[in-house]
C-alpha cells in the first residue's frame, strides 16, 4: 500500500475531491444560466464537457445544497415550480433539440422517472449538466441575489473569489 493510499484492504477507495477546474466549470454553467448569458454559456460548455461526469457530480452536490437552503428559508418550491423554472431558464439558451432534451429530461427526473429521463439524455452527460445547472440557477435565484448565489457556490466549492 502506498503512503497516499488511506484505504484498507477490502475497503473501497474514497471518492477523490473534485478538481478546482471541475468546480469552476460547474459554477460557470450555473452563473451563465443565472445571468441568462448565452455567450458565457458557450464559453463554459467546452471545459465542462471535458469532465462531464465529474461536473454532473459536482452539480448534484450544488443542487442538494441549494435545495436545503430553499427549505431552510421557507421559500415555497414544488416539483412543478422546478419543471417550469428549468424550462424557462434554458429557453433560447440552447439549440432547440438540446433545449427540448434538457426540459423533457428534467421533467421526467423531477417526477422520479429516471429511466425516461435517461432516454431523453441520449446518454449524453452534458444534458444532465445543463438540466442541473439550470435547476441550480433557478432555485438559487429563489433565495439569493445573483452575486450572492455565485459567491455562495464558490464558498461551498472551496474556491476563492475571482
Amino acid at each position: 500500500m502506498s503512503a497516499d493510499d488511506s484505504s484498507q484492504p477490502g475497503e473501497p477507495n474514497p471518492t477523490p475531491e473534485p478538481s478546482e477546474e471541475v468546480k469552476r466549470s460547474a459554477i460557470d454553467l450555473v452563473a451563465a444560466y443565472a445571468d441568462h448569458d448565452r455567450e458565457a454559456l458557450d464559453r463554459a460548455i467546452p471545459p465542462a464537457a471535458d469532465h462531464a461526469d465529474a461536473v454532473v457530480s459536482e452539480l448534484k452536490v450544488l443542487a442538494a445544497f441549494l435545495g436545503r437552503r430553499v427549505q431552510e428559508t421557507g421559500v415555497m418550491w414544488k416539483p412543478a415550480d422546478s419543471r417550469e423554472a428549468v424550462a424557462r431558464t434554458v429557453a433560447e439558451m440552447l439549440p432547440p433539440e438540446l433545449e427540448f432534451a434538457v426540459s423533457t429530461a428534467w421533467e421526467a427526473h423531477s417526477l422520479g422517472e429516471e429511466e425516461i429521463a435517461e432516454r431523453f439524455t441520449l446518454g449524453d452527460p452534458m444534458v444532465y449538466a445543463h438540466m442541473l445547472a439550470a435547476f441550480c440557477a433557478a432555485i438559487g435565484l429563489a433565495v439569493y441575489k445573483r452575486s450572492e448565489l455565485v459567491s455562495t457556490l464558490r464558498q461551498v466549492g472551496g474556491l476563492e473569489e475571482e
